[in-house]
């Protein structure tokens, strides 16, 4: 067993006993050749979207579907005020949410590591060896000293613990009862957005830990699943969001500037129309727009009903289109933004030799060695050979390991889909999800989503 997977195994033992059978069908073992060959005769289109900064405790924590564990199934879940002095008090997850949260939650690598270790500079040795293991108990802690200073600290705790109910969400809610949805998904990075969207597309940030705006345009060296694809022939494009925020990701690359394909990156409006029309490439990455009111990737400063409308109208263009028989859209998000989710993050390989530091709030730095995974994610996978309603629990990768799904699972599977092998060891180690396409189709996907709805307060 990889030594890197072991406090991800010591979180598996200790949630397994709880977690319910699955109704379905047995499916083929991951990566096996059965298990691939289905999965190349079903899927001839791929959309990947990947929205921003919520976790599942946050945007699915008043799910009450069985299999998802979260607040409302098996919690409340409690965080100090103050990690190093208990006695001022714990607030616990609370149903209803806002629409848009005013002070956004630190996602940074050290405000992330205070939210799972409750220390801003943890021993890393202690961490790789399963010593020293996530409470998850320094997200309120993390926002007050953020923000306490200005801010009422109960409303802080309110903004970083509450969930969104069933109500809030609607087409939240009509994804995890018509689709998949999965319980264990981390992001790549216990980091910020633009890293986790590197790793998301290529395995790796290649070092990089922080936010880089429009300086990352052309930067990083490492191949990317635009280059594998457009290596191959595979046809694909970037759509953007003309409004900025997030991306264009295919434009992180060196190889799409140098290979001439900056034209691969077009706006998002002509998703809807390619969809339609039965025009979309292979392999369709859509940018949302980020960050405020008026944007689309549900990002906390946005609004969460502007993004369930834009994924309304993405999926509704999809199921409408000629090529939605054969079409599996997976959706994701970078990272948690700060939430709170009360899962521990597990410790997986390493994608390569690079790390990250930065001076951390105690004014000491802290190195991240890119060698345990961000918090839970909301992940699903939308397709008509998907079964209605399953929630999928942990993977089982290439090395017979049984541990938590994550961004490189996407490339991991993908190689198979497309015949490329993985781009570095995090990728090799992350479980694939090929054995999930089923070997016949359903004929009463839903075709409309229900309307997002606005809200204000609690």
């Amino acid at each position: 067993m990889h030594q890197s997977a072991l406090l991800g195994m010591l979180a598996l033992a200790a949630v397994t006993t709880a977690l319910p059978s699955s109704p379905f069908s047995p499916s083929p073992r991951p990566g096996s050749e059965a298990s691939i060959t289905n999965l190349k005769q079903k899927i001839k289109n791929v959309v990947l979207l990947c929205m921003e900064n919520r976790s599942v405790d946050n945007l699915l924590g008043g799910q009450t579907h069985k299999g998802i564990e979260n607040s409302i199934n098996n919690g409340p879940f409690c965080n100090p005020y103050n990690v190093s002095d208990p006695s001022q008090g714990f607030h616990c997850s609370q149903a209803k949410d806002y629409d848009s949260v005013t002070n956004d939650p630190s996602h940074a690598v050290t405000g992330n590591t205070m939210e799972f270790y409750s220390q801003w500079t943890p021993d890393n040795t202690a961490i790789a060896e399963g010593r020293l293991r996530p409470n998850n108990n320094g997200f309120i802690t993390e926002q007050i000293h953020n923000y306490g200073a200005n801010t009422n600290t109960t409303e802080l705790a309110l903004q970083v613990m509450n969930y969104y109910t069933e109500q809030q969400v609607p087409v939240m809610t009509s994804f995890v009862q018509n689709f998949l949805t999965f319980n264990h998904w981390h992001s790549d990075v216990a980091g910020p957005t633009d890293p986790n969207r590197f790793a998301l597309v290529s395995g790796t940030t290649h070092g990089h830990g922080t936010n880089l705006g429009t300086d990352y345009t052309f930067l990083l060296p490492q191949m990317s699943i635009f280059q594998a694809l457009g290596e191959k022939n595979i046809s694909w494009l970037n759509y953007w969001d003309t409004a900025g925020g997030t991306g264009p990701d295919s434009k992180a690359f060196t190889w799409t500037l140098e290979s001439g394909n900056e034209n691969k990156t077009v706006p998002v409006t002509q998703f809807y129309t390619d969809a339609l029309s039965g025009n979309l490439p292979t392999f369709s990455y859509l940018n949302p727009s980020c960050c405020g009111v008026g944007t689309t990737s549900m990002h906390d400063s946005g609004l969460v009903s502007d993004g369930e409308a834009f994924l309304k109208k993405v999926y509704e263009s999809l199921r409408a289109g000629p090529q939605w028989e054969n079409t599996l859209f997976i959706l994701t998000f970078d990272e948690t933004g700060g939430f709170h989710d009360h899962v521990p993050p597990p410790l997986a390989p390493r994608p390569d030799n690079l790390t990250y530091t930065e001076k951390a709030a105690n004014g000491l730095e802290y190195t991240y060695e890119f060698n345990r995974l961000g918090g839970r994610i909301p992940t699903f996978l939308i397709s008509p050979w998907i079964n209605e309603g399953e929630v999928e629990q942990f993977g089982l990768n290439s090395f017979g390991e049984t541990v938590s799904y994550c961004a490189s699972s996407v490339l991991r599977t993908l190689g198979y889909l497309w015949d490329f092998e993985p781009f570095n060891p995090r990728v090799e180690w992350a479980p694939s999800f090929d054995h999930l396409i089923q070997h016949t189709a359903r004929k009463n996907v839903i075709s409309t989503l229900p309307t997002p709805v606005t809200f204000t307060d609690y």
